[in-house]
């Protein structure tokens, strides 16, 4: 099949880029600059200039194409996000999604699959959801609701088939958060953050590694299937669970556990309200359709692979029994 990947230069994108070309799909991905297009073609793409932002220049890259893929954000890395970096993941979710409605009636493409994310449902009381529970987002959570309610409706009104695909909190080697979380682990800088008055309160947090991300997406590429889906590994976990287990594959010391309130200050009342609520649902709908599971079913897995490529890449250099961060 003929597939445009818009956000084929992120995370994700690059991910499935590389597994859409080893399962002989041509891949096309949108790219802004020439870094951009080294990116799509080391993993087996076609680069296109583009900007999700301006629909004549997404017309022009999509030409051609069958299946388009709205896998492009602007989560913000920095360490207490601004709200003009919300602002800016904002308008490349929801007008992105608009955008790329129009480009799939013009080019008259069969379909349309958009990342959105799982917790943009979660339940103010932290009872396990599926996909017909009611959405419960928050400021930073809007945004996906809204493309996700735009290409519905341009699935309605227009003649393509639409797939949403709700993916649990994204990590990976390649993951900015995720590097963030290592490398604070090794410098005792990454602390376990609770809900409540003593931050003893966990948050079961529903995780996926992003290379089954790419292979969830690549499996909705390859079928005609339309509608809503929770894409998890097989385990939720807490924050703390997973810190700790981190901590010990890179020989860091366990790290201390403070309060979300604690926190808000420096890091910002969003992301201590991603980490300290939880958002249990599972991949039961997910796995029945498209026959597929997840190759890291749970955290474990996904770390011992973590850790492993960076070692190999040299990102952890080792220091007798554990590891340091190399430092650029």
């Amino acid at each position: 099949m003929n597939v445009f990947v818009a956000g084929a230069t992120g995370v994700l994108g690059r991910e499935l880029v590389a597994e859409l070309a080893v399962r002989n799909h041509r891949v096309v991905g949108l790219s802004r600059n020439a870094r951009g297009d080294e990116l799509v073609a080391e993993r087996g793409g076609e680069p296109r200039r583009g900007d999700i932002l301006d629909e004549e220049s997404l017309v022009s890259a999509a030409e051609g194409c069958d299946v388009l893929i709205h896998a492009a954000t602007a989560i913000p890395t920095s360490r207490k996000p601004t709200d003009d970096e919300w602002v800016k993941n904002d308008r490349v979710r929801a007008e992105g999604a608009r955008n790329l409605v129009s480009v799939a009636d013009e080019i008259d493409a069969d379909r349309l699959l958009l990342q959105s994310i799982v917790w943009v449902a979660r339940q103010p009381d932290g009872r396990t959801f599926d996909e017909e529970a009611p959405p419960n987002p928050d400021r930073t959570t809007r945004s996906a609701l809204d493309a996700e309610r735009i290409v519905r409706r341009g699935g309605e009104d227009g003649d393509f088939d639409v797939g949403i695909l709700r993916c649990g909190w994204f990590y990976s080697p390649e993951s900015a958060h995720t590097r963030q979380m290592g490398s604070g682990l090794l410098d005792r800088k990454f602390p376990i953050l609770g809900d409540g008055p003593l931050g003893r309160r966990d948050a079961a947090l529903s995780i996926l590694h992003v290379e089954d991300a790419a292979r969830a997406f690549a499996a909705a590429v390859e079928s005609d299937a339309t509608g809503r889906w929770h894409v998890t590994d097989d385990e939720p976990v807490s924050l703390a669970t997973m810190l700790t287990a981190f901590a010990n594959r890179l020989g860091a010391p366990t790290p201390r556990r403070i309060p979300g309130w604690v926190a808000r200050p420096f890091v910002g009342e969003h992301s201590v309200r991603l980490l300290t609520n939880s958002m249990p649902t599972t991949n039961e709908r997910f796995r029945e359709t498209f026959d597929w599971n997840p190759r890291y079913s749970s955290y474990r897995d996904g770390l011992d692979e973590v850790v492993e490529t960076w070692r190999d890449d040299g990102l952890l250099v080792a220091d007798g029994d554990d590891y340091e961060w190399r430092r650029k």
